[in-house]
């Protein structure tokens, strides 16, 4: 039976025959020759009567599957791995589908760049979005998925492993360390994350749970970079509610990046981000805010992606407002010249594969919400916005379901209206004016 497609934009990513409710993922990695070698146990849940599981694992092979204890047969299935079911499963019930796979892993080129596993100067780096998780685990690789997860990384000794969730053991052998962390807010396999180097810790806001990693001699030039951490985590909770995850760590990798990265309660930098310059304070605030705008609340399909980084660089210019850098009315202004003298031929509710990752998107997103505020009032706007993000905590979004949601708090506005020209036409709506 052909695989349905489940999102236009990555087409050949994630099933909506089933979902994965756990992934227990057991890991070793031997840096010197990339060799990684693991074990995954997925707790499954049919949506549909099944036969088969498709999956998604790029560049790493098969070695054995099983299902509850019985041998599966795998096979590949144009750009899947297709797992054939001992018994067919009717919708609702649930099995345990164990794989044991290793390989050299890497990134995969698409038409977003290179996605996935990196090797680095000395050591690893995972960027899942938005189909990089494939590169290192097998999974059901769409956002409308999450799942909880369990991290057993080994690697070589004197290295560390940074994952998602909680660290909640660490032992060491004679040449392997091994580091175990629980992720126990649901979470999209994009936003898993994996990063591997010879990492002290330097804890920098002990009660908030907020910790830093990098190489040794580089707590000072990091303290100063995320200085400002603790005043933008308090202008992000008092306009969006608390902080929804149980800590917030900060990966600084020992090579240059040309963007910083984020994942599930983490945020990957370069050593070029380590600037209290505006343009490396704003990629802070950005990627943290990614925490509401994204991780927590997850967009059901890609073409909706301005729900995450529209809202993102609004964070930005959040902080700059309150941190009295620039008013936010200067910032939008700003951004709406630049876009004005730029080409107008995409609509960011519905942008595209190629383009859901234009800066058009981020910067128009961020308008359509400056006009929203400046619609419907201030203290409406950020009662709205806590109510949003407290009611679909850990949960999924779309933009009808966001403007409905605007609707409710502002019933004098049609939001709707309002929202039409900046999201789905391709024509810059003129500057609102406040």
């Amino acid at each position: 039976m052909p695989q349905k497609i489940l999102d236009e934009y990555t087409k050949h990513h994630g099933s909506a025959a089933y979902t994965v409710d756990h992934y227990d993922l057991e890991l070793t990695c031997k840096l010197a020759s990339n060799l990684l070698e693991g074990k995954a146990v997925l707790h499954l849940r049919a949506l549909q009567d099944l036969d088969t599981v498709q999956l998604n694992l790029h560049g790493l092979r098969v070695l054995k599957a099983t299902c509850q204890g019985k041998k599966a047969q795998v096979s590949k299935r144009n750009h899947r791995i297709e797992v054939q079911l001992p018994s067919r499963l009717a919708a609702g019930e649930r099995t345990e589908l164990t794989l044991r796979y290793a390989g050299n892993p890497g990134v995969q080129n698409g038409i977003w760049g290179e996605v996935g596993w990196e090797e680095l100067t000395d050591g690893v780096l995972v960027s899942g979005q938005p189909t990089g998780a494939a590169t290192w685990f097998p999974c059901n690789d769409h956002p409308s998925h999450k799942s909880t997860y369990h991290f057993t990384v080994a690697t070589d000794a004197g290295y560390r492993a940074v994952a998602n969730g909680e660290l909640i053991n660490h032992s060491r052998a004679a040449s392997r360390d091994t580091w175990v962390y629980e992720q126990r807010e649901p979470m999209a396999s994009y936003l898993a994350t994996l990063q591997i180097g010879r990492y002290s810790e330097i804890p920098f806001d002990v009660d908030r749970h907020m910790v830093a990693y990098a190489v040794p001699g580089m707590d000072l030039k990091v303290r100063g970079a995320f200085g400002k951490q603790t005043q933008m985590a308090e202008v992000f909770e008092r306009h969006f509610g608390p902080y929804p995850f149980e800590s917030y760590k900060i990966v600084v990798v020992n090579d240059e990046l040309e963007i910083p990265l984020e994942a599930q309660g983490l945020s990957i930098f370069g050593l070029n981000h380590l600037s209290m310059d505006w343009e490396a304070q704003r990629l802070i605030a950005h990627e943290f805010s990614h925490q509401w705008w994204g991780n927590s609340l997850t967009l059901k399909h890609w073409k909706d992606i301005w729900l995450h980084e529209g809202f993102a660089c609004f964070s930005e210019w959040l902080y700059s407002e309150a941190a009295e850098v620039m008013s936010m009315a200067d910032r939008a202004r700003l951004a709406w010249e630049l876009l004005d003298g730029q080409d107008q031929d995409l609509a960011i509710g519905d942008p595209g594969a190629k383009d859901m990752f234009d800066d058009r998107v981020y910067k128009r997103g961020a308008l359509a919400l400056y006009a929203l505020k400046l619609a419907v009032g201030e203290e409406t706007f950020y009662a709205l916005l806590k109510d949003w993000v407290a009611s679909r905590q850990h949960g999924h979004v779309d933009t009808p379901a966001f403007i409905a949601h605007a609707q409710q708090f502002a019933p004098q506005v049609d939001i709707a209206q309002l929202l039409q020209p900046w999201l789905y036409e391709e024509r810059l709506p003129r500057l609102p004016q406040g």
